[in-house]
C-alpha cells in the first residue's frame, strides 16, 4: 500500500492547484457561483481579486460568460456543485463551450455519494456520463487532493479546448508523490498483478488499492491496480494491456454504472480485448441523506465490495 499523507478532501487539491496555476497565468479568470469557499475557490479569490468575480447561483450564466471570456483570450475556470456544473448548465457547455471547441476548465465539486447529508439532489452520479458524451470535453477524475491540484495545473496549463475535472467534498487518504508524472490520458499503473485488474478513478482507487492488499494477504491472489484519473480520453492502451495480461477486470468508480469509467472502459474492451468483467457502482438509483462512510457501504463502493465481486469474478465465491 502506498504511505497516506494524511486525510484531505480533493477539492482543497482544485484550490490549491488553482492558486498555483493562477501565479504562473495570468489569463487565468476564476468564475463563482456563491459557494466560493465550499469548492475551494476562496484562497484563489483572496490572492488574485482582481482576476475573481462571483456570479451568484447563475450556473448557465456563468457557463455563458466562460465561454465569452475565453473567446476573448482568457482561460476562465468556474466551477460549483457537479449536479450542478456537469447538468444545470449543460444545454451551454454543449452550444458555447464545446462546439466552439473553447478553454474553459469546469469544476465539479461534491461528486459522488460521498457528499453524504446534502442527499440525492447534490450527490452527482451521472456527471461522467454526461460530461464524456459531449464531442471535445476532456473528462478529469484525479484520486487525491495531491493529484487533483497537479490535474488543475495540468488543465489550465497543457489541455486544450473544454476540460471537466471532477472530484469530492469528503476528506479521503492522500497518497500520491507531489512530484508524480501526471500525464492527462495516461494512466497509473499503481500495482502489478496477474490474476485480475482492478481499474479504479476518483475516490475509488484508494479502495481498489485496499481490496489488493486483502486479495493478496487473504486469498493469496494478485489484482493489478490502474488509476485512471482522465476518463476521456481513455487509455485504451493500457486497458486492453491488463485485460490481455489479467483475462479478468473489475472497474469501479462513484457514480453510475451506466455511461460512467466502467461504460468507457467496456466500449474499448469489447472492441479490443473481451473479456470477463464487473463494473462496480451505483446500481440506477439516486443516493440520500447520510454520513458518507455509511453511503459508501450500502451503496456498495467499499474495499470490502471490491474484493466480494472480485472473488465471484474468480470464481472464488
Amino acid at each position: 500500500m502506498p504511505e497516506k499523507h494524511g486525510i484531505k478532501p480533493t477539492r482543497h487539491g482544485f484550490g490549491d492547484g488553482l492558486v498555483d496555476v493562477g501565479r504562473l497565468n495570468n489569463n487565468l479568470i476564476a468564475l463563482g457561483a456563491d459557494i466560493t469557499g465550499s469548492v475551494s475557490m476562496n484562497k484563489f479569490a483572496e490572492q488574485f481579486a482582481d482576476r475573481f468575480y462571483s456570479l451568484g447561483i447563475a450556473e448557465q450564466n456563468i457557463a455563458g460568460v466562460a465561454a465569452g471570456l475565453a473567446l476573448s483570450g482568457k482561460i476562465p475556470v468556474f466551477s460549483t456543485y457537479g449536479v450542478f456544473s456537469a447538468m444545470r448548465d449543460l444545454d451551454q457547455i454543449r452550444i458555447s463551450i464545446c462546439y466552439n471547441n473553447v478553454h474553459v476548465v469546469i469544476g465539479g465539486a461534491h461528486a459522488g455519494i460521498s457528499v453524504g447529508p446534502d442527499g440525492a439532489t447534490h450527490q452527482a452520479l451521472e456527471d461522467i456520463a454526461v460530461m464524456r458524451s459531449l464531442p471535445n470535453m476532456t473528462v478529469l477524475s484525479p484520486c487525491d487532493a495531491t493529484q487533483t491540484r497537479l490535474a488543475t495545473i495540468e488543465a489550465v496549463q497543457k489541455i486544450q479546448g473544454p476540460v471537466y475535472i471532477r472530484f469530492g467534498r469528503e476528506g479521503v487518504p492522500d497518497f500520491t508523490d507531489a512530484e508524480q508524472d501526471f500525464s492527462p490520458g495516461k494512466a497509473q499503473v499503481l500495482k502489478e498483478g496477474d490474476d485480475i485488474a482492478l481499474f479504479a478513478t476518483g475516490h475509488l482507487v484508494w479502495e481498489a488499492l485496499t481490496a489488493e492488499e486483502i486479495l493478496r494477504e487473504k486469498h493469496n491472489i494478485r489484482a493489478a491496480v490502474v488509476n485512471f484519473h482522465t476518463i476521456k480520453p481513455l487509455d485504451k492502451e493500457t486497458a486492453t494491456y491488463w485485460a490481455t495480461r489479467c483475462g479478468k477486470v473489475l472497474t469501479a468508480e462513484e457514480h453510475q454504472v451506466t455511461g460512467g469509467f466502467g461504460s468507457a472502459v467496456a466500449e474499448c474492451l469489447v472492441q479490443s480485448q473481451p473479456v470477463p468483467m464487473h463494473i462496480l457502482g451505483v446500481n440506477d438509483s439516486f443516493g440520500e441523506s447520510g454520513q458518507p462512510a455509511e453511503l459508501m457501504k450500502k451503496y456498495g463502493l467499499t474495499s470490502d465490495d471490491i474484493v466480494n465481486h472480485a472473488l465471484k469474478l474468480l470464481n472464488h465465491a
